[in-house]
């Protein structure tokens, strides 16, 4: 089986076990790239009461990027790492003020998925995952981010060569997956990740890619004594 094959069977199977998956309501472009900042190195929760802390804290974009960093930071702070990422997005908010003239990210929209990649990427702190988490939920655009469930079980799988970095992973898989099944694919290897793949203790007897899974092959269960 060739690897565009591996991708479809990995995408079908998946479909079949979780059903087609649906995601909370998309946020306007900026929002999610707000949203996405504040999730790195964090969970889902903690960054949702982060960014809720922060709109509360600040009625507007421009709000946040002429405010006080110290509040800004303590808005944030259940997100983690306050101190870099409070900056960061004050810093990211100006440098789109200054080439935009606004603050809005929706003309991205006009642009090719390289270019509107390219445009956000060019920030400090925005990296491959940050700025296709904006492309696919917000713009609807074809991008497959890499976070790190995705990373650790494609490399489990062996749908990418083991030492590829996750940089190199976003281009490897958008090249692998057709773009029609970024959504649903990135957000089942996502729960696969969390409830099934987990990075200690996989639960492979639950798993319903176990017999193509290049991890399980090398690693199966102890058989038991007779």
């Amino acid at each position: 089986m060739d690897n565009h094959a591996f991708a479809s069977t990995i995408h079908q199977r998946l479909l079949a076990f979780y059903g087609h998956p649906e995601w909370r309501n998309p946020l306007p472009p900026l929002d999610e790239l707000i949203s996405t900042i504040l999730s790195q190195n964090t969970n889902d929760s903690n960054r949702d009461r982060a960014f809720q802390a922060l709109r509360m804290r600040f009625p507007t974009w421009e709000a946040v990027r002429d405010g006080d960093v110290a509040e800004v930071i303590a808005a944030i702070s259940p997100a983690g790492l306050a101190n870099q990422k409070g900056p960061r997005m004050q810093e990211i908010l100006r440098q789109i003020t200054n080439q935009r003239g606004r603050l809005e990210l929706d003309f991205l929209a006009d642009l090719t998925p390289d270019e509107a990649r390219q445009w956000l990427t060019s920030f400090k702190g925005v990296g491959p995952k940050t700025a296709a988490i904006v492309l696919l939920f917000s713009l609807g655009m074809p991008a497959f981010p890499v976070d790190t469930h995705i990373y650790r079980v494609t490399g489990r799988l062996g749908l990418r060569p083991e030492r590829m970095n996750p940089d190199q992973a976003h281009i490897h898989l958008e090249r692998l997956f057709s773009p029609e099944t970024y959504y649903p694919v990135h957000l089942n290897l996502i729960r696969l990740g969390r409830e099934i793949c987990q990075a200690r203790r996989p639960d492979c007897q639950k798993c319903p890619l176990a017999d193509i899974c290049a991890f399980y092959a090398a690693n199966p269960p102890a058989k038991e004594n007779v």
